[in-house]
């Protein structure tokens, strides 16, 4: 081998070295790039996750309100008159609420006095003597919620039990 080819192998070979140090350059940028973009998308789902009820909370300010103007027009002594007054700003109040939530997909999961016991609706917290049929429901404690369509709370119900038990 000659001087001639060895300045060309060590040229060549430079070159080489210089190629390899720009692809690690840029696989270094790329990767910062990366980095700095998982951050930012972090910052941004966690302000989706902070504010997502934002519209929500809005909704139930205004029924907070109505609970303080109800509870400014209650001030002194009760007064038999006025119950039936602040009976119906007591259900309006509920109304406002229920209304709050149903716009973002609330729903009250029905039962009714008789249906079949629904394990994916329902929740039995106990047995009761009851006409209806063994195992049915006989009573709601406590209503259910679908969130979406999405049971976010099952309603409690007793189930019927014979009489003779």
């Amino acid at each position: 081998m000659n001087n001639d080819d060895k300045k060309e192998e060590l040229k060549d070979l430079e070159g080489l070295k210089k190629q390899c140090e720009e692809y690690l350059n840029g696989w270094k940028r790329a990767k910062a790039d990366l980095i700095n973009y998982q951050k930012d998308e972090q910052k941004r789902l966690d302000d989706i996750v902070k504010f997502s009820n934002w519209d929500l909370v809005r909704d139930l300010v205004i029924v907070l309100d109505s609970f303080a103007a109800l509870e400014r027009s209650m001030e002194g002594e009760p007064r038999p008159d006025r119950l039936g007054r602040d009976l119906a700003g007591l259900l309006m109040i509920r109304n406002q609420l229920e209304d709050a939530l149903k716009r973002r997909g609330l729903e009250r999961i029905l039962v009714t006095v008789g249906q079949p016991f629904d394990p994916s609706l329902h929740e039995a917290i106990g047995e009761v003597e009851s006409d209806q049929p063994v195992g049915a429901v006989a009573e709601e404690i406590e209503r259910g919620y679908l969130l979406s369509g999405r049971v976010i709370r099952p309603a409690r119900v007793q189930l019927s039990k014979s009489k003779n038990s």
